[in-house]
């Protein structure tokens, strides 16, 4: 008797390991962007045009999630082409010296559907830990073939941590932009 139950034990250890999945990001339907207080009156939002990654998710097996992610700096886009040349320059993301972001988790805990990402997010040279409430749903089946997983949440970084420390005082005394910078990431990914 015991050694059918290590055998079973064995078996769903087995299934277990390799039942996550190695999802693409699909970029026709996912959108990494931000939003940054400006004048602290109003809200400049943008987005990231160019990124790829992978998620490695199994919903039974938190343990077992890995994501990946490179965001090229330069296809910052605010619908603004002098404000997004300022912000490819030194002032801010120095896309020429600091070409890409990146994100690599190093821990996913929760279930059904609603978990906390920790990773290391690294952007103009500073690699920093960060921890977010993300949603994860699916897996489910493509109607356009294959199996596909959602993932979103959002996050406030101050770009401060990331030495991207431009601004300017205010005839009144504040400041330009703000220092908290609010990160959304909405994530369609296909099973490769």
């Amino acid at each position: 008797m015991k050694k059918l139950l290590f055998l079973a034990a064995v078996v769903l250890l087995s299934v277990n390991v390799y039942a996550a999945d190695i999802y693409t990001i699909d970029n026709a339907h996912s959108q990494i962007g931000f939003s940054v207080k400006h004048l602290m009156i109003s809200t400049t939002k943008g987005f990231f045009g160019d990124y790829a990654g992978t998620v490695t998710f199994d919903p039974l097996d938190a343990a077992s999630f890995n994501a990946e992610a490179t965001i090229q700096s330069k296809s910052i886009n605010t619908s603004n082409e002098k404000r997004d040349e300022h912000l490819r320059s030194p002032d801010f993301f120095d896309a020429a010296q600091f070409p890409v972001i990146t994100f690599a988790s190093t821990q996913l805990t929760g279930k059904d559907g609603k978990y906390s990402l920790k990773g290391n997010l690294t952007m103009h040279g500073v690699t920093k830990e960060v921890n977010f409430p993300v949603e994860i749903s699916g897996p489910i089946k493509s109607p356009m073939g294959g199996t596909a997983i959602g993932l979103s949440g959002q996050l406030t970084v101050n770009r401060q941590d990331y030495g991207v420390k431009y601004n300017k005082t205010l005839d009144n005394g504040g400041l330009a932009l703000s220092d908290e910078v609010l990160i959304n990431v909405d994530l369609e990914a296909h099973k490769k």
